[in-house]
């Protein structure tokens, strides 16, 4: 009997914690705590809050009189609304797709390590620490006819060249794409660099000893390699076109009339600025599952692969 109560002695004193053991066991969900409830609230709590009013007849004030899916069908009628949703698939599939290209080539350019890289990385990555408000405003006066590259050219003798897209309320779209991939692309580069980096050197070593092209390498072994980044960048570049906001409001203020409008801000002045605030949320909600669209796949894409690996 003594030989079996000692024997579990041990076990019973093990599950006896001390203050400060159980102090150092919580004290990481006590830090974690408030930084965890401030997110539900005022992130997850207040999504739900504007699909709740998505619901309503809510106007310059919240409203609890439920009118179902009315807002919603109000928003498909709206033509303002399906030129912004056109205007961001042009924009969005332009803007991911050249600052991918642009961003692969200066990050293939770059991994030959030549000379100044350094320098040239930096030059390369420097506007995307500017904000796209002043990138907007920049670009605004570029682009001015009166102002920018049409008067500058025009000035240099050639009277009869013309370039006046911002006014040209069919091309107005583009000049969103070409301040926006000015500023992303050297972030896409950044990204791709890092990731030529992380490749195992062996594996181009072989390839060469093949006889493999360096096109060849780059578009048949090392680009396979990336998938996660290029995953990471299309997710990030994505959520950036459907969020657009700021670039716009500088660059063409969504002219000329709304012909670049985009949803982000469709819903700001044909909206909440109009105290409409119940269409306004519901095209809130529309954009959020446009991330969703972009994210939920991500995430698909992601974990399985971890789960196969």
């Amino acid at each position: 009997m003594s030989s079996t109560s000692t024997a579990g002695a041990p076990r019973h004193g093990a599950l006896r914690r001390t203050p400060s053991g159980l102090l150092q066991d919580w004290l990481p969900r006590i830090v974690v705590a408030p930084s965890l409830v401030v997110s539900l609230v005022f992130v997850y709590g207040f999504m739900l809050w504007t699909f709740v009013l998505s619901l309503t007849n809510s106007r310059m004030l919240p409203s609890y009189d439920f009118i179902g899916f009315a807002q919603y069908a109000r928003l498909m009628e709206n033509e303002r609304w399906w030129v912004a949703s056109t205007n961001l698939v042009v924009f969005g599939g332009l803007f991911v797709a050249l600052c991918l290209f642009l961003g692969v080539v200066l990050a293939i350019l770059l991994d030959q390590r030549i000379r100044q890289e350094g320098a040239l990385r930096t030059i390369y990555l420097y506007p995307m620490a500017l904000s796209f408000i002043v990138t907007g405003v920049v670009w605004k006066w570029l682009l001015n006819p009166s102002l920018g590259i049409e008067a500058m050219v025009q000035g240099w003798g050639f009277e009869t060249f013309s370039f006046d897209w911002l006014v040209d309320p069919n091309m107005a779209i583009y000049t969103l794409v070409i301040a926006a991939v000015w500023q992303a692309s050297g972030f896409v580069m950044a990204l791709f660099l890092a990731g030529l980096r992380g490749v195992d050197d062996s594996i181009l070593k072989a390839a060469q000893l093949d006889g493999a092209s360096l096109p060849r390498i780059y578009w048949r072994v090392v680009m396979p390699c990336l998938r996660p980044v290029l995953f990471s960048a299309v997710m990030i570049l994505a959520h950036i076109a459907i969020k657009s906001f700021d670039l716009v409001m500088a660059l063409t203020g969504g002219g000329p009339g709304y012909a670049t409008d985009l949803p982000a801000t469709f819903m700001y002045t044909h909206t909440f600025s109009r105290a409409q605030i119940g269409l306004g949320s519901a095209s809130a909600m529309l954009m959020l599952g446009g991330v969703l669209a972009i994210l939920i796949p991500y995430l698909y894409c992601e974990l399985r692969g971890r789960k196969h690996g």
